[in-house]
């Protein structure tokens, strides 16, 4: 087999003092380090995102010969960026092989969550693995504030750590070209090109991204997505979220728009209306008037007992509302904030969302109504996923992905309501959640774009 890529530079190899290809970000502090490409990019790529491989398997998952192969591994095993793993055992007289890896050590990144208050920061490795973390409350929600704020902890993060090459932050919102936040509800933003803004602040190239889209990228290059083509990423938090996999790449949409389920209409469950009726005021009936009295020369006329005046009704209770005033899409029943609310109804009291799911799991009928009603619309979106998309697995995560759970069988009943007989049953894989994890996508958005040299 023949190779047309002979020279270093089509290999995608720095040259001597080479910075690599045309990238829109300035790289200060990193010295010695170029983003690679061509051949010297598809290996890295290849052994980052599926593990160790021996150097036949990469040539031939590649297209590269041998020794081809071996020129372009030369300076990244030198380097130390490849290591060699030790030997696996080959059956009968053939020479043991010996499998290529990514050293993870090699790069480190930082990963940021901005919520409405709070900025939680973590420091990976290549692998995604977390270093370090810590979290911060958010005193000034402008932009200028926020930028300062994330330069400082960036800054003492680089102090710490020399192999810091890069930079994600992630926000709930819609974020354009990961670059420009163009609307973040909770921050209040409209069109901040924060990428840029932080690029100079923090000197480190720096990419924004939609959080949810910025999970669904760290589960299929590092958690339970790894080798699926196609899978689905459903949150339940401060907001309900969707990413998309399709052919082995997280879907964005032509606006940076695709997985935006929060407004989604949904059919309102049942125990929704009841929750509302139970909690809704009673409007009085006026009893009947007494008859008026009889004139003084009218022999007196016995007067029978009024009769009683009927049961109190329910007044119009309005169903539950979003951020926008919606009573009938998923944000209105299934956030923790929409649960939380509709347990207080329910049951007269403020209840927290952990403390309601307690409840619901022992026994108690209130909150067994609230939560099923909440895995109804769950289940729900989940049959619309799997009647567009037919993944291979749909992942279940976020702050409050307990509720699929401890209302698995509601949540199971409304996928079998929404999608036809014949479909399979999905492969549902409901997920241990940190709140840091929101940050390691965030470094996994800098990691792929770092190994993708962009």
């Amino acid at each position: 087999m023949t190779d047309s890529r002979d020279t270093d530079a089509d290999a995608g190899l720095p040259g001597p003092g080479d910075r690599g290809p045309s990238d829109p970000h300035p790289r200060p502090g990193v010295d010695g380090w170029a983003p690679l490409a061509g051949s010297a990019q598809a290996v890295v790529l290849e052994i980052l995102v599926h593990g160790p491989r021996p150097r036949t398997q990469l040539a031939e998952r590649l297209g590269l010969s041998g020794p081809s192969l071996t020129r372009i591994t030369k300076p990244l095993l030198e380097s130390g960026l490849l290591v060699e793993r030790a030997a696996l055992a080959v059956s009968g007289s053939g020479r043991p092989s010996v499998p290529l890896d990514l050293d993870p050590d090699a790069h480190h990144f930082v990963g940021v969550k901005l919520t409405h208050d709070r900025l939680f920061v973590v420091v990976t490795d290549q692998r995604g693995e977390v270093l370090s973390e810590r979290d911060e409350r958010l005193p000034d929600r402008s932009p200028d504030a926020v930028v300062e704020q994330i330069a400082r902890v960036v800054g003492g993060a680089r102090d710490r750590d020399d192999r810091i090459r890069a930079l994600g932050v992630t926000v709930g919102g819609q974020v354009v070209d990961r670059a420009v936040v163009r609307h973040a509800p909770f921050l209040g933003w409209d069109d901040v090109p924060l990428a840029g803004l932080l690029t100079s602040a923090s000197g480190l190239p720096t990419w924004v991204e939609n959080d949810v889209r910025a999970l669904t990228r760290a589960e299929l290059w590092f958690g339970e997505g790894r080798g699926l083509r196609s899978f689905a990423l459903v949150t339940i938090g401060a907001g309900v979220g969707l990413g998309l996999v399709t052919a082995g790449e997280v879907l964005g949409g032509a606006h940076s728009s695709a997985g935006s389920v929060g407004h989604q209409r949904v059919v309102v469950p049942a125990a929704a209306l009841i929750v509302s009726a139970a909690a809704a005021p009673t409007a009085a009936v006026p009893a009947a008037a007494a008859p008026a009295p009889s004139t003084p020369a009218a022999a007196p006329v016995p007067v029978s007992a009024p009769a009683a005046a009927p049961a109190p009704v329910p007044a119009a209770a309005p169903l539950p509302t979003c951020d926008l005033g919606h009573h009938d899409c998923a944000g209105a029943f299934l956030t923790v904030t929409a649960v939380e609310a509709a347990a207080a109804r329910a049951l007269g009291r403020p209840v927290g969302y952990d403390d309601l799911l307690d409840l619901a799991a022992a026994g108690d009928e209130e909150a067994r109504v609230v939560v099923d009603a909440a895995a109804d619309v769950l289940g729900q979106l989940i049959a619309g996923v799997l009647n567009v998309l037919d993944p291979e697995a749909v992942l279940l995560s976020g702050e409050g992905v307990r509720l699929a759970t401890v209302a698995a069988a509601a949540v199971d009943r409304a996928i079998a309501g929404g999608t036809h007989p014949s479909t399979p049953a999905p492969r549902l894989v409901v997920q241990e959640f940190r709140f840091d994890e929101w940050a390691r996508g965030a470094a996994a958005v800098a990691i792929q774009m770092h190994a993708l040299g962009r």
